[in-house]
């Protein structure tokens, strides 16, 4: 069923989900701080808003997809916000990823007004997000995620509904230290390969069928071995996710030894002018270290 629908924040991934959802057919309004990436879009036959308050009018479903917790919260909750204009029993949907810890303070706040709220952080990146192929892990009442199922798989193919407000952040962070910490394991073994000496495509078609293969590995490496560096992930992104996922661990009293270490290698890469490459460059790092490159032989 055609749902009205705002969007918020078009981005890397926002962008490929609104046009989406138009596919299937939904009507989008769109805002976002930077006007052409709205223009655009309203180009290609999206509606477009001149703030948060106006996007969210009439809505049934408010999605935003921003860079972190703050932006999050001022865009709902802010003066202009979506809360100052969205009907009750609409529904917000937030995609960023951002700290359980704020995001279920929003569901609280926008549950007074008798707005409905779910976190739907994704895992798949922008080709993920241009294919509708997502994995979307869901956070909030379910009753509320069954309304809004249908329009979440006209985004995502793996849709899950994780358990209350604040789960799916939480899922989403826990798949952010797996990816990243796989990523920085696959760069120390091709940094160490490259050094002995090994033609690294070679090594990577040999070892990909056994247990050390990986979808980081096939969307890695050959990446690598041309030297893209293009961002499906910013460093500085994930930078702040790790960011996110140490202080709710320090929160819980959890250690995260790796994660910990993993978050210092994401600070140099920043210090080192790379945070707006792609996360498949942290090999970068171990490359500087070692003195060596991971290239085709």
């Amino acid at each position: 069923m055609e749902k009205n629908i705002g969007f918020i924040g078009l981005g890397i991934m926002g962008r490929p989900m609104v046009l989406n959802l138009m596919k299937a057919g939904h009507k989008v309004t769109v805002y976002d701080i930077n006007e052409s990436a709205a223009q655009k879009l309203v180009h290609e036959g999206a509606v477009g808003a001149k703030s948060p308050k106006e996007t969210a009018e009439n809505k049934d479903i408010i999605f935003t997809m921003l860079p972190n917790s703050k932006h999050v919260e001022e865009v709902v909750l802010g003066e202009n916000g979506v809360i100052e204009s969205a009907k009750k029993g609409s529904v917000i949907i937030d995609m960023s990823s951002i700290s359980p810890v704020v995001s279920k303070k929003i569901a609280c706040e926008v549950n007074k007004k008798d707005i409905e709220m779910l976190d739907a952080p994704v895992s798949g990146g922008e080709t993920g997000a241009i294919d509708g192929t997502l994995a979307i892990m869901v956070g909030g009442n379910e009753e509320v995620f069954d309304k809004v199922k249908d329009v979440l798989h006209d985004m995502g193919k793996t849709i899950t509904l994780v358990g209350d407000n604040g789960c799916g952040c939480t899922a989403k962070l826990a798949n952010q230290i797996m990816v990243n910490l796989n990523i920085a394991a696959m760069s120390e073994a091709l940094v160490f390969a490259a050094k002995a000496g090994i033609d690294i495509e070679k090594m990577y078609n040999a070892i990909r069928g056994g247990l050390a293969g990986s979808a980081v590995l096939d969307q890695k490496v050959p990446r690598i071995l041309d030297r893209n560096f293009v961002p499906g992930g910013k460093i500085s992104i994930n930078l702040k996710d790790i960011t996110n996922v140490m202080e709710t661990a320090h929160d819980i009293d959890v250690p995260l030894p790796l994660t910990g270490e993993l978050l210092e290698i994401f600070h140099a890469l920043k210090a080192d002018g790379k945070e707006n490459d792609d996360h498949g460059g942290i090999v970068q790092f171990y490359e500087k270290i070692a003195n060596v490159q991971v290239k085709r032989s």
